[in-house]
């Protein structure tokens, strides 16, 4: 394994001992209220010796959640959860971000505590089913945020990092991929809005560079990161302009002086390097799909600064010493990924030499 991987860095203001980290997964295991349980902080305290763990998305406002038992950071109540995750996980000798995951039109009523209708950039219905309480169900037409409710929404991500601070955290990371809020202001499919935040290339990235500048401004731009997914067609997203899109919103970034970028890449290595080049800060990559000496070969190429792993991470708790050893990986089990109990949670074996 390249020395690259097991060479301390700093990322912003939070120092990691390596160079192996633990990327954001949903696992649908918080109370019915967005709570973090005893059983979510075993989870994360496992998984300790990663270099940082990127938590769950996590909704940073109640319009924010879109699936079934995701967490919040929101209320006094999920930030008493969160410090026990957060305590644990320290404790442990580990490093944890809260990721702020504004589900945006990829949700349902049923899975809310409100019942409210979906918000989205705009009046545009999502193709798929969302899975409920009641089996999936079609994700119904959401609700068009008006200017001044995008405003809003803005501050909602503000209060969510204060919030993420005072619960413990390290930092947080901004969810601006994978086709949720953030995500469908910047493509074309799912922005046909009219005002400031829609139709030029500009406009849409406006809402993604407001968010993270009032993160940064809140806890300070060494505690925040921001995770991008150029061309990710994941939840009915369309990318017209993925060359133009991301350099451009990757430069207005920049100057915010942000921990780092995490971006989740699908194989464009032009345009990969191009955004390489443009980002002043730290790198996160994660590969998807490739093996953890390809991914390390990317710390030594210069394309990163750290790699990130999910499914890896989610089914071996004690993986950096695995791929510090040699020994092999437990298959995660796809069955046991979202809901359920401590079955394929807690309960992967460790490696014993």
């Amino acid at each position: 394994m390249p020395n690259a991987l097991w060479t301390p860095i700093a990322v912003g203001d939070i120092p990691l001992p390596h160079r192996l980290a633990m990327a954001p997964m949903t696992r649908d295991r918080s109370t019915p209220e967005g709570v973090p349980t005893e059983l979510n902080a075993e989870y994360y305290v496992q998984r300790a010796s990663n270099a940082l763990i990127i938590s769950e998305g996590t909704q940073p406002s109640p319009d924010g959640q879109g699936y079934l038992l995701t967490p919040g950071i929101h209320s006094d109540e999920q930030i008493a959860g969160w410090r026990k995750v957060t305590d644990a996980v320290h404790t442990a000798g580990g490093r944890l971000v809260i990721q702020l995951m504004h589900a945006g039109r990829i949700a349902h009523p049923g899975n809310t505590p409100h019942g409210r209708q979906p918000v989205a950039p705009s009046a545009v219905r999502p193709a798929g089913t969302m899975f409920t309480a009641s089996g999936p169900q079609e994700m119904p037409e959401p609700r068009a945020l008006s200017t001044g409710q995008v405003a809003a929404t803005v501050e909602d991500f503000r209060r969510a990092a204060a919030a993420a601070v005072a619960a413990g955290a390290d930092g947080v990371e901004i969810h601006a991929a994978n086709g949720y809020l953030v995500h469908q202001f910047l493509a074309t499919n799912t922005n046909h809005r009219t005002d400031r935040y829609g139709g030029s290339l500009a406009n849409r990235i406006r809402f993604a560079v407001e968010v993270a500048t009032a993160v940064a401004d809140e806890i300070g731009p060494g505690r925040t990161g921001i995770r991008l997914s150029p061309g990710n067609p994941t939840n009915d997203i369309e990318e017209s302009d993925t060359r133009e899109l991301y350099p451009a919103l990757v430069r207005a970034l920049a100057p915010l002086g942000l921990a780092y970028l995490h971006i989740l890449h699908l194989g464009d290595e032009e345009g990969l390097d191009v955004l390489r080049g443009l980002w002043p800060t730290a790198l996160l990559l994660n590969r998807a799909g490739a093996d953890i000496p390809t991914r390390a070969q990317d710390i030594a190429d210069g394309r990163a600064d750290a790699i990130t792993v999910g499914a890896m991470a989610l089914a071996n708790p004690d993986l950096v010493e695995r791929v510090r050893s040699g020994a092999p990986l437990n298959t995660p089990d796809r069955t046991t990924f979202y809901g359920g109990d401590a079955k394929g949670y807690t309960d992967y074996p460790v490696h014993i030499p």
